[in-house]
């Protein structure tokens, strides 16, 4: 790839990696009985919805490759992921019509928001495997929510729960100083920016 594509990928402030850093607060779950699991939405819904671990497993899955951008300035081009689209899961919720945020509920209550037409991109999913490896618990097992177009802490680890909101509250790195959007093209990194 030639040197001016790559520079066109990469947003301000960044650098290329081949790695993959493992970034959280908290402690990593440890899944060992998935019967335990789900993932609810709820919030401005017709009718709340929860999917046990084997029917969320069971849901329709695609090829998605994307570049991915953490706030902490690494870039990781070329992501090759399986997983399920936000369109295949939104085929079996009717949302209210006042909805027009969503809150991202994760293991440990970490949380973080996005407006709803982020959430609804084509480009927005549902990630289980990596590279044609199933995610690691570090990396958000069993899903972990994939919104490549921002940067990585949108994509929260270890999904288990969907709130749409008609108003935007931050979540959890957006009440500790990150920026309530984060486009990684605009540098959007912490509330002052």
């Amino acid at each position: 790839m030639k040197e001016t594509d790559i520079a066109s990928r990469v947003p301000p402030g960044q650098f290329v990696t081949t790695s993959f850093p493992i970034l959280h607060h908290g402690e990593v779950p440890h899944y060992r009985d998935m019967s335990q699991w789900n993932l609810r939405v709820f919030g401005l819904v017709e009718e709340e919805v929860t999917f046990t671990f084997d029917e969320f497993m069971s849901l329709p899955r695609k090829t998605f490759v994307n570049d991915i951008h953490c706030v902490t300035t690494w870039t990781r081009l070329d992501n090759v992921w399986e997983g399920v689209a936000v369109s295949t899961l939104m085929e079996r919720v009717r949302l209210k019509p006042e909805a027009r945020f969503v809150m991202l509920h994760a293991e440990h209550g970490w949380t973080t928001n996005l407006p709803l037409e982020d959430f609804l991109r084509d480009t927005s999913f549902f990630g289980l495997k990596h590279n044609g490896e199933t995610l690691t618990p570090k990396h958000g097992y069993p899903v972990r929510m994939v919104v490549p177009h921002l940067y990585f802490w949108k994509s929260a680890k270890w999904l288990r729960g969907i709130e749409f909101m008609a108003e935007n509250k931050p979540g959890f790195w957006e009440r500790n100083g990150y920026h309530m959007y984060g486009d990684p093209w605009r540098s959007q990194r912490y509330d002052t920016d």
